[in-house]
């Protein structure tokens, strides 16, 4: 493997680009209180095209929570770490996954980022192709996401051996898991539970079907899985660098809060989304959203690229 550079900021807050506190907070609370009312919505409607309609419409919105929960993982939803640690158990709730889990799992995204361990896109001449062929769609037929509860589920409910088995010896998960601290799993535990209670309550409090609040999760799960790893898919093996800025248009950046530049926040994952597009060089290759989204579809790919070394980053100060 050959050795990957040192990042290339400390993971501190830049002084000229202050986290917009009160623009998340918007944020945050239009994307729970709608997020409120599709549910009872889809619970009033009868024909289950309705139902469908409202859950590609909630499919989005939930895009934009996935974005203020990944800002809060940043620690970048809010300058008080105590409110951004609230708004990301709430913005993790919605979603819904433990936020201290999401926090373990996507750190290890950003230190093992296009080393084998995430490596879905590409496969080695002795890798069984078939395996990979399978993984791939997968994720791009909306897969991935339901084994993100039950992954919160079996973590939490497992004993400390099979857990350790499950998680921890997996290529693909047990660089996110072999470091975790041990009062980890009781945080995912405390929070999953506050999960399944919140759930139960809105149903209860509401009058929520089940069945039509399944519909618009299988909704997202379908549009948040399919476009999970176009950021990355095919891009070079690097670290930091090993992602995609990408040409959107105006409305589906907005509701992504910027997750196109994916590039410039692996560069930069000190700063918020706000400041991304003012980061990206003018001259950066930025090839079409679409375009990329589509080329994934052809499948994985011979990979050409030594494996890069992972890196630390800083902790937030």
């Amino acid at each position: 493997m050959e050795e990957s550079r040192p990042p290339r900021t400390m993971y501190t807050t830049p002084p000229d680009m202050p986290i917009p506190a009160r623009l998340n907070l918007l944020l945050a609370g239009l994307v729970i209180g709608s997020a409120l009312a599709l549910l009872v919505l889809a619970s009033r409607v009868q024909s289950w095209l309705a139902v469908t309609g409202i859950g590609v419409a909630y499919s989005y919105l939930l895009l934009t929570n996935y974005a203020l929960l990944h800002e809060a993982a940043h620690a970048n939803l809010h300058p008080n770490r105590r409110l951004n640690h609230v708004l990301g158990v709430m913005t993790g709730c919605l979603f819904p996954i433990p936020f201290s889990m999401i926090c373990l799992t996507h750190q290890g995204h950003h230190l093992y980022n296009r080393t084998d361990a995430e490596m879905f896109d590409l496969y080695y001449p002795d890798d069984n192709r078939v395996v990979k062929y399978i993984r791939w769609y997968g994720i791009l037929c909306g897969l991935f996401w339901p084994l993100i509860p039950l992954g919160a589920v079996l973590y939490s409910l497992l004993p400390a051996g099979l857990r350790a088995r499950l998680f921890a010896k997996p290529v693909s998960t047990g660089y996110m898991f072999a470091a975790a601290p041990g009062n980890s799993v009781w945080s995912v535990r405390a929070e999953l539970a506050g999960i399944i209670l919140c759930f139960v309550a809105l149903h209860l409090l509401l009058v929520l079907d089940w069945r039509h609040t399944l519909v618009l999760y299988a909704c997202f799960s379908l549009n948040w899985s399919t476009r999970q790893y176009v950021g990355h898919a095919f891009s070079k093996r690097d670290v930091i660098d090993g992602a995609w800025n990408l040409r959107h248009n105006r409305l589906m950046s907005w509701l992504l809060l910027h997750g196109e530049y994916d590039k410039t926040h692996h560069q930069r994952p000190d700063v918020s989304w706000y400041y991304l597009p003012r980061l990206t060089a003018a001259d950066d290759v930025r090839p079409s959203y679409f375009r990329h989204y589509w080329r994934q579809w052809l499948g994985p790919r011979l990979n050409t690229e030594p494996e890069p070394v992972a890196v630390m980053l800083p902790a937030k100060t």
